[in-house]
C-alpha cells in the first residue's frame, strides 16, 4: 500500500528580508502565464479550474486565479507592478504608489512603495529595477500565505442558497518603520484573493507593541494610480467617470439607501499631480484612489492594542453590461457573505397579546411558513429585561420551536429621542440638537446605547429568539461628547460606533440569529434589507400597488440578489388608504392575495406579510398552501439570480428570468399580464446564463415539456399566452 501524502491547510509561511526574498521566493510555485481564459470558462457561467494561489517570478510574488492577477517587487521595498484582468487582459495599473497610508500625529506616512517613476500614463516592466525605496516609509519585513480566515463565522439557521462560504488564498506582507515614534508599530497588509471569482479583499492592521498610546488620525488601505476611465481637457474628479474596470465596496456604509452606491462612506477618488502626461489641462482626472472613512480621524491605540481596518473588496469587471455586472457582484455577496442567501420565509405579526402570538405560530405551522417576525406595533419589547417578560417570550419562543417556526422581533435604536446625556451631541452646538441623521437620536456610544446593546442581546439568548429586526441601525452620526463610555469624542465617534453596531450583528451572525436590518451591513453580518419601495404606497388601490411591487423587484435586484431585499403585502391597513388597499377579509380578495404572493416568491423575495392572521377561511389557507408548496417546490432556482426582462408599466407583459447553471432546472421565466384583455406575444428569451448551448426544455406549469432550439445568441425565441391581469411561469431544462 503507498503511502499518501498530506499538505497542511497553511501553503507557505515566510518569514523574510530583503536580502533572502529570492530564496524564499524559490519555495514558492513558479509561475506561468496561462493567458486569457477560454470563452468557456466564463466564471459567471462555469467554474474555472485554476484556484487562487500565490506565486514566485524572480523579485515577482504573483497572487492569480485565472481571473486576476496581482504581482507585486520586492525590492528595497514592496510595490504593485501590475493588476490586471486576465479575462479581457486589461491592465487597471498605470503607476507605482505606496501600497497603503498612516497618517500619526498629525504627519502622513507610506507603507510600501518605490520611487522613480517619471511617466505616469503607463508603467513597464524594464522601469522598475531603476525604481527605490526611500527609508521614512514602513519598511517591508517579511510575508506569509495562508488560507482566507473566515471572517465570521456563520452559523445558518433557516434555509439558504449557498451554505458554503468562499474559499482562497491570503497573502499579507509585514512592515516596520525606522521613524523614531513609530518603531513600535507592526503593519500588516492583507490581500485576500478568492477561487472562482475576480476578487481581491484588501486590509491592513496595525499593533501597538509598544507602551505609549498612539493616536491613528487616518488609516488608507488601499492606493491605485489606475488608467483612467476617459480623457476631458477641463473637468473636475466629480465630472469625470471614475475607473469601472474596477468595483469598489468596503464594510464601512450607511445612510439608508438601500444602495451600496449611496451609502459608501471611503471610496474617494483623486485627481494625481505626479501623472504630467494626462489630458486634463489643470490635471484633475480622477485616477488616483484611495480608500478610507473620511470622518474616523482619531484613534487611540493602547500598548498592545490592534487596529484592524475597513476591509476594501476590489471586483474586476470585464463589461459595461449592466446585467452582466450586476450579476458579478450579486456572485460577490454569495461567495463572501453567504449568509445573504438565507431566506426563511416569515411572517409580520401585528401583536396585541400572547394568544395573537400563538395563533400566528399555527397558521405558520399550517400554511408552510418557516417564521415569525413581532411587526413594529406588536406588544414586544426586547428592551424589557425584567424576568417576567423574559420568561413571556421564552414562553411563547418555545411554543414556536415546537411548530418548527423560527421566532424574532422588531427593535428601534435610531429615529427616537433618549435624553440630553444619551443622544448624539452636535460638534457645533455641543448640544443634543436635532443634527443627527433622524433628527434626535440616540449615540450607540452613550451610556444608554451601550446598555441598548446589552440587552438585545440577554433578550435574545435567554429567550431563543431566531430573528431580530433592527430598524434604524446606526447611520453614521458623529458625536462631539467627551463623557459617553463608548468614545472618546468627535474624532472617533463614527468609527467606535460602527464598531458597536458591526459586533450586534456579527454576534448575532455566528449565533444563529437572522438579522434584517434596513442599511448596508451585509459585510458584516446581516442577512437582509428593504428592497426598496415608497412606504405610502400600500395605501395605494391593490391593483396600483402590483405594478409598483413588480417594478419595485425589478429595479431592487440589480445589485442585490432576491434574497437580500424584503417587500410589503398590507394584510391589513398600513400607512393610510382605505379597503382598496388591504386585502382583508382575505377570503374576498383571494385572486389579489395570490397575484400578490405569486409575484413576490416568483422573484424569489420574501414580503413582510403584515398583519393578524395568513389565513380566515379554509378556502384561504389552501391557496396560501398552493402559493407555499410552489416555491418550495422550486425554491432553489426562484432564488437564484435574475435576469432582467421587461420593467413592469402596465402597458404590456413584464417579467424576468431566475438563472442557474448549476442546476437541472437551470431557468424559470415568470411572466405578467397587468391588462384586462389576454395576450399572446412573441419573444426572445436570454439564456447564456443558464449554461444551454444547444437546445432547452421548456414546461409551462409544470406541463409537458416542448424543445426549443438555442440560437448563437444564446436565445430561444418563445410564444405564450396569458390571461387578463393573470401570469404564467416556464420552468426550463
Amino acid at each position: 500500500m503507498k503511502r499518501k501524502l498530506f499538505f497542511s491547510t497553511i501553503a507557505f509561511w515566510g518569514i523574510i528580508n530583503i536580502a533572502s526574498s529570492q530564496e524564499t521566493n524559490n519555495k514558492l510555485p513558479a509561475w506561468k502565464e496561462n493567458g486569457r481564459p477560454s470563452l468557456s470558462q466564463d466564471w459567471l457561467v462555469n467554474p474555472v479550474q485554476q484556484k487562487a494561489d500565490v506565486y514566485a517570478d524572480g523579485k515577482n510574488i504573483i497572487l492569480s486565479n485565472g481571473l486576476v492577477k496581482r504581482t507585486f517587487r520586492i525590492q528595497q521595498n514592496v510595490a504593485c507592478i501590475d493588476y490586471s484582468n486576465m479575462s479581457n487582459d486589461q491592465q487597471l495599473l498605470r503607476a507605482v504608489k505606496p501600497e497603503a497610508k498612516l497618517t500619526v500625529d498629525g504627519k502622513e506616512y507610506n507603507i510600501g512603495g518605490l520611487y522613480g517613476q517619471k511617466e505616469n500614463a503607463y508603467l513597464l516592466p524594464e522601469w522598475v529595477s531603476g525604481f527605490k525605496g526611500n527609508e521614512n516609509d514602513f519598511q517591508f519585513q517579511s510575508f506569509s500565505v495562508t488560507d482566507i480566515p473566515p471572517y465570521i463565522r456563520w452559523k445558518p439557521r433557516g434555509w439558504a442558497l449557498n451554505t458554503v462560504p468562499g474559499s482562497g488564498k491570503m497573502l499579507s506582507f509585514i512592515y516596520k518603520s525606522n521613524v523614531d515614534g513609530l518603531k513600535d508599530l507592526l503593519v500588516t497588509v492583507h490581500y485576500e484573493l478568492y477561487n472562482n471569482i475576480p476578487l481581491i479583499v484588501k486590509w491592513l492592521s496595525v499593533q501597538n507593541k509598544g507602551n505609549k498610546t498612539i493616536k491613528l488620525n487616518r488609516i488608507i488601505n488601499e492606493v491605485l494610480a489606475t488608467v483612467e476611465e476617459e480623457s476631458a481637457v477641463v473637468g473636475s474628479p466629480t465630472q469625470m467617470e471614475k475607473q469601472h474596470g474596477l468595483y469598489l465596496e468596503t464594510n464601512y456604509a450607511f445612510n439608508n439607501s438601500m444602495r451600496y452606491d449611496i451609502s459608501d462612506q471611503t471610496t474617494h477618488w483623486k485627481a494625481d499631480s505626479n501623472y504630467t502626461s494626462q489630458v486634463n489641462y489643470d490635471y484633475q482626472t480622477p485616477c488616483l484612489l484611495e480608500v478610507y472613512p473620511e470622518k474616523a480621524t482619531g484613534i487611540e491605540l493602547g500598548k498592545g492594542q490592534v487596529f484592524n481596518s475597513v476591509r476594501t473588496y476590489e471586483l474586476l469587471m470585464d463589461s459595461y453590461d449592466r446585467e452582466r455586472r450586476g450579476l458579478a457582484i450579486r456572485k460577490m455577496y454569495s461567495t463572501i457573505a453567504p449568509w445573504t442567501t438565507e431566506n426563511p420565509i416569515f411572517m409580520h405579526l401585528v401583536s396585541r397579546n400572547d394568544e395573537d402570538v400563538k395563533k400566528a405560530i399555527d397558521q405558520c405551522a399550517a400554511t408552510g411558513y418557516e417564521a415569525l417576525i413581532l411587526s413594529f406595533g406588536s406588544h414586544c419589547n426586547m428592551e424589557d429585561s425584567s424576568t417576567t417578560n423574559i420568561q413571556r417570550w421564552k414562553v411563547l419562543s418555545d411554543y414556536a420551536h415546537s411548530k418548527h417556526i423560527l421566532i424574532g422581533g422588531y427593535s428601534l435604536f435610531s429615529s427616537r429621542r433618549i435624553s440630553d446625556e444619551d443622544d448624539v451631541i452636535d460638534p457645533v452646538t455641543k448640544k443634543p440638537d436635532a443634527a443627527a441623521f433622524f433628527g434626535h437620536a440616540p449615540c450607540l456610544g452613550s451610556k444608554w446605547g451601550l446598555a441598548y446593546l446589552d440587552k438585545l442581546k440577554y433578550f435574545i439568548s435567554k429567550t431563543g429568539f431566531d430573528i431580530f429586526e433592527n430598524d434604524g441601525p446606526y447611520p453614521g452620526d458623529v458625536c462631539a461628547s467627551t463623557t459617553h463610555p463608548g468614545h472618546k469624542n468627535l474624532d472617533d465617534s463614527q468609527w467606535q460606533q460602527m464598531e458597536l453596531q458591526k459586533g450586534l450583528y456579527h454576534w448575532c451572525n455566528e449565533h444563529g440569529v437572522y438579522v434584517n436590518a434596513p442599511d448596508w451591513y451585509f459585510l458584516d453580518g446581516t442577512n437582509k434589507i428593504a428592497l426598496g419601495y415608497r412606504e405610502v404606497n400600500f395605501s395605494l388601490p391593490r391593483e396600483q400597488q402590483m405594478i409598483l411591487n413588480r417594478q419595485n423587484i425589478f429595479d431592487g435586484t440589480w445589485e442585490k440578489t432576491p434574497a437580500m431585499g424584503w417587500g410589503f403585502v398590507p394584510l391589513t391597513r398600513y400607512q393610510g388608504g382605505g379597503a382598496e388597499a388591504v386585502l382583508e377579509p382575505l377570503a374576498d380578495h383571494l385572486k389579489d392575495y395570490e397575484q400578490l404572493m405569486v409575484q413576490y416568491y416568483g422573484a424569489g423575495v420574501q414580503a413582510c406579510y403584515r398583519g393578524p392572521r395568513l389565513y380566515d377561511t379554509e378556502t384561504t389557507r389552501k391557496m396560501v398552501v398552493n402559493v407555499i408548496d410552489w416555491y418550495k417546490k422550486y425554491r432553489s432556482i426562484l432564488n437564484s439570480e435574475i435576469i432582467h426582462l421587461r420593467r413592469a408599466d402596465g402597458r404590456d407583459w413584464d417579467g424576468l428570468l431566475h438563472v442557474n447553471p448549476k442546476l437541472i432546472t437551470k431557468g424559470m421565466l415568470m411572466l405578467y399580464n397587468p391588462l384586462k384583455v389576454g395576450i399572446t406575444r412573441t419573444i426572445k428569451v436570454p439564456l447564456y446564463y443558464t449554461g444551454l448551448t444547444s437546445s432547452a426544455l421548456l414546461r409551462e406549469k409544470g406541463g409537458a415539456a416542448q424543445k426549443y432550439a438555442v440560437d448563437r445568441k444564446y436565445e430561444i425565441t418563445l410564444t405564450f399566452n396569458i390571461a387578463p391581469e393573470s401570469y404564467t411561469w416556464f420552468t426550463i431544462e
